[in-house]
Formats: C-alpha cells, sequence, structure tokens
C-alpha cells in the first residue's frame, strides 16, 4: 500500500458505556457506506456486527469484531467493541491497535461509569477521538449537559461542532456550527435526504455563542488563527477544519457531535468527521519496539510497505471451519502469503498461509497485508494475544497487552471420562481466545476452576463451553476469586543440595518479602550489591522460583498479590551452580518466609453506579449499607438519583434481582472493577471457617 492510500484510510474503533448504541452506529455506518444494504437491528438480533449466538440472544457486544467500508475515496477499517464492563479486555486489545475512535454517549445519560474505563484506556494509547451525543430522540435528552458530563468527569476539552435542532420526538435536525447552516431530515426515508437552509431566527444567538467557544478552543491552540480571531478577521470553514484536525490529532481537544443512529440521524456527518478529524496511519508517530536480546535497544518501525515487518496478535478467534484466525495490525513491511515470520516471545517461526479481510464473522481471501492495514492470518499455531509477527532480519519487541486479573471463578467438570478431554481442549482454545478467562486446578480439592472477569463473562465461557464445544459438563455456583497479601517484613533461606545424575546441584538464597502499595501485584528486585559468579540466568531462576510460589498464598491457597521480594544473598558455587537449584531453592526460601508473615485476605471491591427514582432512594441506600458499600455521593438527574458507591463484590450476587424488587423494577445499575481491598476480620474469619481453615 503506498502512502497516497494510507493517507486515505483509517483504523478506528466504537466506544462506549453499554447500550449507548455502538452497535447501532456500527450498523448505520456499514448501510450508508454501502457494506450492507439492509439496517440490522440489536433488539431483532440480526446485526451483522453481533454475530455470535450469545450477542443476538443478549442483545449486547462481546467480542470486538472487524469490518471494512469505503466513505468519499477512504477506505474506514472499523472495530466493534463491547461496552459491558465483563469485556473490558475486547476494548483494551482493540485500542492498543487503533489509530482513532468514536466515543459514543447516550444523550439522556451523558458519561456514564464504563464511558469512563473506555475513556481512559483510550488515554493510555493516546487514541485522538470525535464524540457522538446518541438518542438525542429519547425522552430526556440534553445535548449540553451531555456535553458538560464529558467536561466534568472525563476531564476532556470538547468542542462541539454541531448543535441539536429540537430534542426527544421534535429532534428535526441541526446546526452546522462550521458552515454556519441548518440541515433538517426529511420526515421518512433513511436519513439520506436532508434540506440544508439558513439558522433557524430561535437558534441564532445560541449558535453564535457555540461558534464563538469553537473558534476561541482552536484560536488557544493556533498562534495565526488567535491573531486573526483578536482582529476581527473571517475565519474560513477549511482553515476551521484544519486547525481542529490538528488539535484532535494531539488531544487537545474533542469535536462533538450529535444525532439518533436508531432513527438514521447524524451517521453521515459523523462518517465526514472520521475522515476530516481522525488520523490516516501517517498521522500516528511510527510505533517503537525493542530489540528481544536487548531490552533498552529501542527499534522505530515506520509507517512503510518497503520496511522489514513488525505487526502485532490483538486477537485470536476459534473459526469451526477454518480453525485459528489471527487478527494482526500491521506496523511496518507487508505480509504475504507464504512468508515465515518469528515470533520472538517463542523464538519459533510461523509461516502464512492465508491472509483474509474480516467484515465481522465472514472473510475476504487476500494476497498481502500492509503496514497501516488490519487483517487476519488464518492457522498460526504459536502465536498467542499480544504477540509480535516480524521478520528474523530484524527481531522487534513490539509493547504488549496487559490483561486484568479475574475476579470471580466457577468450578466445572465434565460428566464422563470422553468429556473430560473434550473439555481441557476447549478450556485451552478459549484462553487462548480470552487472555482475561483464566483456567487453573484448585491444588487441595482437584477441581477444575474457570475464573473471568464477571458473572456474564463466566456465563458466556460456561454457555459457549456447553454449545460451541458440545462439552457436556457440571457447573457449580460462581465464587469470588479472593486474593491474598502480608502484612510484615519477613526474611528467610533456603537451599537446594542434591545429586541428580551423578552431578551435584547446589544453590543457597536468602530474600526478603514486604507488602507492597495496593494494585502493584509482584514485584521483584535484584540484590543492592553484585554476588560473585551471580549471572543473569541464575538471577531469571530466583525470580520465577519466588514468582511460582506466590500463586498459592498461606492462608487459604490464594494467589498473593502487592508483595515485594528483594533478593538478599545467596552462594554460588560454580562447579555445582544451576538454573533449576536457583529455581527451587527460591522457592524454599519464599515459602518459609511466607510461613513465618502475617497474612490478609483481600476481597474484590467495585465501583457501583444505581440510577433510582427519588420514592425508592431510602430502599436502595439501605440495600447498599447492609451488603457492607460504601455510599461515597449522590447526583439528582431529572426525575432520578444517581448513587455512586462501592461494594465488595461477594455481596453483589444476585443484587440485579434483588434491586429490581426494592424499586419495583424501575431501577438500574452499572458495576465496574475498582481494587482490591482487605476483608475485614470478622468476615475473614467467617470466609475461613467455612473453607475448614
Amino acid at each position: 500500500m503506498n502512502s497516497d492510500d494510507l493517507k486515505l484510510t483509517r483504523n478506528i474503533g466504537i466506544m462506549a458505556h453499554i447500550d449507548a448504541g455502538k452497535t447501532t452506529t456500527t450498523e448505520r455506518i456499514l448501510f450508508y457506506t454501502g457494506k450492507s444494504h439492509k439496517m440490522g437491528e440489536v433488539h431483532e438480533g440480526n446485526t451483522v456486527m453481533d454475530w455470535m449466538v450469545q450477542e443476538q440472544e443478549r442483545g449486547i457486544t462481546i467480542t470486538s469484531a472487524a469490518t471494512t467500508c469505503f466513505w468519499k475515496n477512504h477506505r474506514i477499517n472499523i472495530i466493534d467493541t463491547p461496552g459491558h464492563v465483563d469485556f473490558t479486555v475486547e476494548v483494551e486489545r482493540s485500542l492498543r491497535v487503533l489509530d482513532g475512535a468514536i466515543a459514543v454517549f447516550d444523550g439522556v445519560n451523558g458519561v456514564e461509569p464504563q464511558s469512563e474505563t473506555v475513556w481512559r484506556q483510550a488515554d493510555k494509547y493516546k487514541v485522538p477521538r470525535v464524540c457522538f451525543i446518541n438518542k438525542m430522540d429519547r425522552v430526556g435528552a440534553d445535548f449540553d449537559m451531555s456535553v458538560r458530563t464529558i467536561k466534568e468527569k472525563l476531564g476532556a476539552n470538547p468542542v462541539a461542532i454541531q448543535m441539536p435542532i429540537g430534542a426527544e420526538s421534535d429532534f428535526v435536525g441541526y446546526v452546522d456550527l462550521i458552515e454556519q447552516k441548518s440541515v433538517i431530515w426529511a420526515k421518512s426515508g433513511l436519513g439520506d435526504e436532508f434540506v440544508t437552509g439558513p439558522i433557524p431566527e430561535e437558534l441564532q444567538e445560541k449558535a453564535a455563542s457555540g461558534r464563538e467557544k469553537l473558534l476561541e478552543t482552536i484560536a488557544e491552540w493556533d498562534d495565526g488563527i488567535m491573531a486573526r480571531y483578536l482582529n476581527g478577521e473571517t475565519i474560513t470553514a477549511t482553515e476551521i477544519r484544519t486547525t481542529l484536525r490538528k488539535c484532535t490529532l494531539e488531544l487537545k481537544t474533542t469535536p462533538v457531535l450529535c444525532g439518533a443512529a436508531f432513527k438514521n440521524k447524524g451517521v453521515q456527518p459523523l462518517l465526514d468527521s472520521v475522515i476530516d478529524y481522525l488520523p490516516s496511519p501517517l498521522d500516528v508517530p511510527p510505533v517503537v519496539g525493542h530489540d528481544p536480546e536487548r531490552p533498552d535497544k529501542e527499534i522505530i518501525c515506520k509507517t512503510q510497505s518497503d520496511e522489514p515487518v513488525a505487526a502485532l496478535a490483538f486477537k485470536i478467534a476459534t473459526d469451526p471451519f477454518a480453525g485459528t484466525l489471527t487478527y494482526l495490525r500491521v506496523y511496518s513491511g507487508e505480509i504475504k502469503v507464504g512468508m515465515q515470520l518469528l515470533v520472538p516471545r517463542e523464538g519459533k517461526k510461523e509461516r502464512i498461509q492465508k491472509l483474509v479481510k474480516m467484515h465481522a464473522n465472514s472473510r475476504q481471501e487476500i494476497q498481502a497485508l500492509s503496514a497501516g492495514d488490519i487483517g487476519a492470518a488464518i492457522g498460526l499455531k504459536f502465536t498467542a494475544t499480544g504477540d509480535t509477527l516480524c521478520e528474523s532480519r530484524r527481531p522487534v519487541l513490539l509493547e504488549t497487552i496487559h490483561f486484568p486479573e479475574p475476579v470471580i471463578s466457577v468450578a466445572i467438570e465434565a460428566k464422563s471420562q470422553a468429556d473430560q478431554d473434550k473439555m481441557l481442549q476447549a478450556l485451552e482454545r478459549l484462553q487462548k481466545e480470552d487472555p482475561s478467562c483464566r483456567v487453573r486446578r484448585d491444588s487441595e480439592t482437584g477441581q477444575m476452576l474457570l475464573s473471568g472477569m464477571g458473572e456474564l463473562h463466566l456465563e458466556i465461557l460456561v454457555d459457549r463451553l456447553l454449545r460451541e464445544f458440545k462439552v457436556q459438563a457440571n457447573v457449580g455456583k460462581p465464587m469470588v476469586s479472593f486474593r491474598e497479601t502480608i502484612t510484615s517484613t519477613v526474611s528467610a533461606t533456603g537451599t537446594f543440595q542434591r545429586e541428580i545424575a551423578e552431578k551435584k546441584h547446589f544453590a543457597q538464597v536468602e530474600v526478603e518479602l514486604s507488602p507492597a502499595q495496593r494494585g502493584t501485584g509482584f514485584q521483584f528486585h535484584p540484590p543492592e550489591k553484585p554476588i560473585a559468579n551471580l549471572t543473569d540466568e541464575f538471577l531469571r531462576a530466583i525470580k520465577t522460583g519466588a514468582h511460582e510460589s506466590s500463586e498459592v498464598g498461606a492462608l487459604a491457597g490464594y494467589p498473593l498479590i502487592d508483595v515485594m521480594v528483594r533478593l538478599k544473598s545467596a552462594v554460588v558455587r560454580p562447579d555445582e551452580a544451576s538454573a533449576m537449584a536457583f529455581k527451587i531453592a527460591a522457592a524454599n526460601a519464599f515459602r518459609e518466609a511466607l510461613r513465618n508473615s502475617r497474612s490478609q485476605l483481600l476481597e474484590p471491591i467495585f465501583k457501583v453506579e444505581v440510577t433510582t427514582p427519588d420514592e425508592f432512594m431510602g430502599n436502595v441506600i439501605g440495600d447498599l449499607n447492609s451488603r457492607r458499600g460504601k455510599v461515597h455521593g449522590m447526583m439528582p438527574r431529572g426525575s432520578v438519583q444517581i448513587i455512586r458507591a462501592e461494594m465488595p463484590l461477594m455481596t453483589m450476587f444476585g443484587y440485579a434481582t434483588d434491586l429490581r424488587s426494592i424499586s419495583q423494577g424501575r431501577a438500574t445499575f452499572s458495576m465496574e472493577f475498582l481494587e482490591y481491598a482487605m476483608v475485614p476480620p470478622k468476615v475473614e474469619q467467617e470466609i475461613l471457617a467455612k473453607m475448614g481453615r
């Protein structure tokens, strides 16, 4: 792909809180760009992007789907991401490889909890965005309030480039603040018929003030426009767009548009804004990777087809007919069918047998994928999510994708021996596809535990296991995945001395365990002073031994987190030293220190937002308090109250049903994982007593 083609390419994602209208917006985009000839509806279960059975049954997006469409000679690669908190990892890996994003907000609710999460993820990967205030036709829709919440809750700098004409059932069009004209949609039709004209008289003052704000925002970041603006000179629509594009790409501002995707309103201007303000692969700085052998050496991967290949595998999907589909974002070079590429993490080579362009779950075979492109390879054997694919002549490791720890698990056992093997294979495939799902065997009970990010996530995983992989299995009740940590600093020494295959092995290691800050996980620090004959290989073995031992805590066998391990000393006998000996000695030292330290149970805490009519507020708050919830604040929004609280996951099972019953079905809630926190002593005793500890 040459640079002219790249200039006309956009890699974008659509992100939002659940039910803000992402999939509907994507369906409309596909319809208007001629990609699909019939609009799918989420509530009818016939959308293009929600193609999984589980998605169609529940009317939600579970897995991010990719597609390509064309608008005004530009190629747009779109990824529709999930909005439910349990599938945050899908958003994370999509944003990692996208150049720009459309953030969709519900015009009635503005910024909602999951909108904050996805916005922070986009900030992390420095993804430029345009905002689309959707559902302007709904009762209670308020454009100005929604823009205000983007500023207040997300700390962003939104700038409205449109203004709605009417709201709720009277939402008939918008004022284009850049062109200074009105656009009114035809009453019938599919949103493609509209009349442009002057700004209605009653909106002229508001439109003038909106345009003033727009000019002030862009003038702030452009000295030339600032000087002309202060001199009262006219600034053309082209100049506004050019400057606004520059500000958007530099993350200084975010253009805001309005519409009602379900009623086919406002989607074409949204497509225009994707082309006008979001980056092409050439506008994004070249990705920086590292040498696999020397992590401190940086390698710049330029967005050019004649460079050596560097691509990131950001998603793996299993297809019953094609086998394994590996979604790739190519950062530099050109991947061709028949090529051999290196996977540095594995140190193995993959042969590219088949390349495809994706349209949700249908595919179009192609011969090559160039820099800046998104596509998929079929039949890769060793590549996992987050792996880099590169050429042997320039090995490079791109920054991988970090996945959150699962917080809830369920015991699962096969009904027969034949199903056991089938189940293990299916679980392995699920783990490969979805890195936020983990499978482990409980060391004490021998049960298989399947862990995920929430009740819905587990429900979907189990459903896929039974239906897609046709495994006959018994499934237990969901259980909270606790963690453990230590509250005191302890040192211990571990020794390994044995003769194996007529060779003596010896290692002695002293480690110090100390509590670390919440959320830091497992940390390993090498000795302050160099130790004679302690090679990098032995140091890595010590770290591995300690890390593997942290998987089982001293209290109840849960993984240990927020612990700092420091190597204090080591005895190395050059003729008897081996990596295996140091790994075992470190594990022995770690376990000894853990036995002598004070341990504490940690539980997952969730941030909860409950929307309830005023009359049920007392009931809802009383119920939250009875579940060990901490209420942080209340905020009126129209005729309802928004209650913000923190709650332990273990008290939240069945909360949806209970909330419905205390509010006559009128209250709703959303939740997202916040942190692991100490379990109160009394509750800890009850948990340990139940486990027979």
